[in-house]
Parts: C-alpha cells; sequence; structure tokens
C-alpha cells in the first residue's frame, strides 16, 4: 500500500509539470475553535454555537476537495511515519472496557462539528477548548503533565476522497495531542454508520515514555461523515494512571449523534 500511494504521487507531479509546460507555451505573456464554556446547573445540555455573523466572515470555509496531489503527498507522509501503522483490512469493532462509566449531565452539543455526545459528570470538567472546538478534561495525575481528555472538532486535516483515509490520517494527527515520541497500536476499525451517516470507529493504544517510565493511553476516535461540512472528530484518550475512566470511552463512542 505505501508503494501504491507513492508511485501516484510521482505520476501526478509528472502530470502536473506537462500541464504547467503547456500553459506556459500557449500563453506567454499571461499565479477552528471556540471555546468551550460550562453550561449553567439549570441547563442539561452544553451547546458549542458556530461563530456570529461578524466572526463567520473571517473564519476559513470548509475546504474544498483536495487534488489528487494533495491527497497523494498527504497519505505518502502518513505511510513513510514510524509512528502510525497502516490500519488493518478486516473490520473490528471497538471492545467493552471492564468498569463502570461515569454519570453524565446531558450532552455536549458542538454545533461547529456537527454533532453530540455525552457531557460527563464527577471528575469530567469542561475546560477551555482551543483548538479544538470542545472539551473535557480528567483531573491531573501527580507526577504527569499528561491526563485523560475528550475532545471534538471539524477534521483538522486534509479531507480525503476515502472517508478511511482521512481517518487514517486524522489519528496520526492525534499523536500531537500525546506526550513527545507517542507511537500507536492499532486495537480495532470499524466502519459503521452514526444517525445513518458513514463513520469510521477507530481504536488504539498510545505509547509513550514519561521521565524513563513506559506508558500507555487508551484511545478512541470517532470520524463521522456529517452533511454540509467537513468530517468532525470525536476523541476520547485516558492514561493507565485513570484506567478506571476506561470504560468512558464505549459511553462516548455510543452515545454520538449527528445534529
Amino acid at each position: 500500500m505505501r508503494l501504491v500511494y507513492r508511485t501516484a504521487a510521482v505520476v501526478t507531479v509528472i502530470a502536473a509539470v506537462g500541464v504547467v509546460t503547456a500553459a506556459v507555451v500557449l500563453t506567454r505573456n499571461d499565479g477552528e475553535a471556540a471555546a468551550a464554556a460550562p453550561a449553567p446547573k439549570t441547563d442539561p445540555v452544553t451547546t458549542l454555537s458556530s461563530p456570529t455573523p461578524a466572526a463567520t466572515s473571517a473564519a476559513p470555509s470548509p475546504s474544498p476537495s483536495p487534488s489528487v496531489s494533495a491527497v497523494s503527498t498527504a497519505m505518502t507522509d502518513a505511510l513513510d511515519d514510524p509512528r502510525i501503522p497502516e490500519l488493518p483490512d478486516g473490520q473490528e469493532k471497538l471492545r467493552k472496557f471492564a468498569g463502570k462509566s461515569a454519570k453524565t449531565r446531558g450532552s455536549v452539543k458542538d454545533e461547529r462539528s456537527g454533532v453530540s455526545f455525552p457531557r460527563f459528570a464527577g471528575d469530567w470538567d469542561l475546560a477551555s477548548a482551543s483548538p479544538f472546538a470542545s472539551r473535557q478534561e480528567l483531573p491531573k495525575v501527580k507526577g504527569s503533565a499528561y491526563r485523560g481528555m475528550l475532545v471534538s472538532c471539524p477534521v483538522p486535516i486534509e479531507v480525503q476522497e476515502d472517508l478511511k483515509d482521512t481517518a487514517f490520517l486524522a489519528a496520526r494527527w492525534t499523536l500531537n495531542h500525546h506526550p513527545a515520541g507517542a507511537t500507536i497500536k492499532w486495537t480495532s476499525a470499524d466502519y459503521t454508520t452514526i444517525d445513518d451517516r458513514p463513520a469510521w470507529v477507530l481504536g488504539y493504544e498510545v505509547n509513550y515514555t514519561i521521565k524513563g517510565d513506559k506508558r500507555k493511553s487508551t484511545a478512541a476516535m470517532a470520524l463521522v461523515d456529517v452533511p454540509d461540512s467537513k468530517p468532525a472528530l470525536v476523541l476520547i484518550t485516558v492514561p493507565d494512571t485513570q484506567k478506571k475512566s476506561y470504560r468512558d470511552i464505549n459511553t462516548v463512542m455510543g452515545e454520538i449523534k449527528v445534529l
């Protein structure tokens, strides 16, 4: 698969050079995120609205479908990245984790991303969303700057023609929000539907080292092809220091709704 993407990228570049040369001969004289705020205690739904009209004019529009060159380059770079293996060919659903899920307090309605999902109570708190559209966090872990988080946003990478490729690139991007040197090990890959919309739900372990100790987080990411927008990304990742919250992963991935 890696060789196919490299070959496609080379062919695309050669074709592009030919087009540019012909054009020169014929025309010689002729170039994401709003902060999430806690909802009032009397309102069980946290709504993250789209920007106001004034802000909308300054905000970038959803990117058009990328060119073949952009698609090939993005995938070639990702497939050459030793931190993340190719997605498995088969289908496997996210496993059920042991334990009891945290209680929920309504839902987070992320209008910018086009999805809603549970808002947790208990140890989880709403936090400043940037660079996401929404964020919930577990408490700080003593001796580590890393803790569990649940975030959402319109997918922040180039959208590919194949939703599976977009999910692969999005999972690679999530490494930016794990400790330095982190690598991915896939545990599941499920092509499914969420509210009748195509979606990929990926399960994976993120391995890294903190202060000389090998650690890992358990993560799941849903990429949902929402209408009239870039696909929505919902990510939950929980470090092994907070494993009692693993079951919350199932709760989130099982209760995503399309707005």
